[in-house]
């Protein structure tokens, strides 16, 4: 269990169990939370749409956390976002599910790491009268769920959970411990990004403890690259633009991209760090076609913010998208240059500066 009460970081027990104590104060809905969780009927974990490391280790993770406690717990992704993409093959969806159950509203719903019910990718879920527990760490959450834990101190939503599951008394698996750990190295950045703070590595040592294996870990998300993730990059790369003395770094990936490529949409993931990692670099974008189209010509917009001085998620929001200060992302059907001229605005408004011309 976790001693939130102490000044201590690592205990034993009395019968040599390792036991994690923390001195932060839980965050408001903790409780309550707990209490859902004891409590819920025939359970659903839920996350948003294109689930990325830390939403699918956080559905894994809570799925056979909730087992341990006996409950029967599906876990919901949508058919287009299966399969998985390559870097998370490895992991087992335990009692998966694509469509929502005709008994769903006799259920808790256990949203994961979703900041709004526009990310749901079913929306049946959001629907009025639904019971939802709604767990999460981005700062912009809409606080939709019947009972909310956002805790926006948290490095990712896996870190909640891992909370979460030494409050409920519980002992990880192989399974949840690995996929606890690809959630925070992903949202952490590899424990590079600011978020990464001091419970994120006693939450790293302590699964470590619980035997996993960080090098076959890092080797499986980050190696073992795709020679069409690596033609995909080549391209990402040639199409670079700069704006405002370089302030703003852009990139685009067309559908031609991808198809010159043989890339899989997921392999674009990793190309905005190369943007974001420019000199001078306050805001990164890229912009990428959706395989097979995408709704009235939408395109995704990722967002990374260089310096830290820059809020991309008020930039998302703008769009209708959202995420955190230094990650964030919405959709569009703006042209090229307008994206580009709505993006020097918001950076140019930002800084206090003179709308571009």
């Amino acid at each position: 269990m976790i001693d939130l009460d102490t000044d201590q970081t690592t205990a034993m027990s009395d019968n040599g169990v390792h036991v994690v104590q923390l001195d932060e104060p839980v965050a408001p809905g903790f409780e309550q939370a707990l209490v859902e969780l004891r409590a819920a009927q025939r359970p659903i974990v839920v996350t948003h749409e294109n689930p990325d490391g830390d939403a699918l280790g956080s559905l894994i993770a809570m799925q056979g956390i909730l087992t341990a406690i006996g409950k029967h717990c599906e876990i919901y992704i949508d058919s287009r976002d299966l399969p998985l993409p390559q870097e998370y093959e490895f992991f087992t969806l335990a009692h998966l599910i694509c469509e929502p159950p005709a008994d769903f509203r006799d259920r808790t719903i256990v949203f994961l790491d979703c900041g709004n019910l526009a990310r749901n990718p079913a929306h049946e879920f959001g629907a009025p009268g639904v019971r939802i527990l709604n767990i999460d760490h981005h700062h912009d959450n809409t606080r939709f769920g019947t009972v909310n834990l956002v805790d926006d101190s948290a490095s990712c939503t896996a870190e909640i959970i891992w909370v979460l599951m030494h409050a409920l008394g519980v002992t990880p698996t192989r399974t949840v411990a690995e996929a606890l750990y690809v959630g925070l190295m992903t949202d952490t950045g590899r424990f590079m990004y600011e978020n990464t703070g001091r419970r994120a590595h006693l939450m790293a040592a302590d699964l470590i403890d619980a035997g996993i294996d960080v090098h076959d870990l890092y080797r499986r998300v980050y190696e073992d690259v795709p020679y069409g993730k690596l033609a995909l990059l080549a391209r990402g790369l040639s199409n670079v633009e700069r704006y405002d003395d370089g302030r703003l770094t852009m990139s685009a990936l067309t559908v031609s991209d991808f198809n010159a490529s043989h890339a899989e949409e997921s392999y674009s993931e990793g190309l905005i760090d190369h943007l974001r990692a420019v000199e001078g670099t306050e805001v990164a974008a890229l912009v990428r076609d959706r395989i097979g189209g995408g709704s009235d010509g939408e395109r995704k917009v990722s967002l990374r913010s260089g310096s830290g001085r820059i809020d991309v998620s008020a930039i998302a929001r703008a769009q209708g998208g959202g995420g955190h200060r230094q990650a964030a992302g919405f959709s569009t059907a703006l042209s090229h240059d307008e994206l580009v001229a709505f993006q020097r605005e918001q950076l140019a408004a930002q800084q206090g500066a003179p709308a571009p011309a």
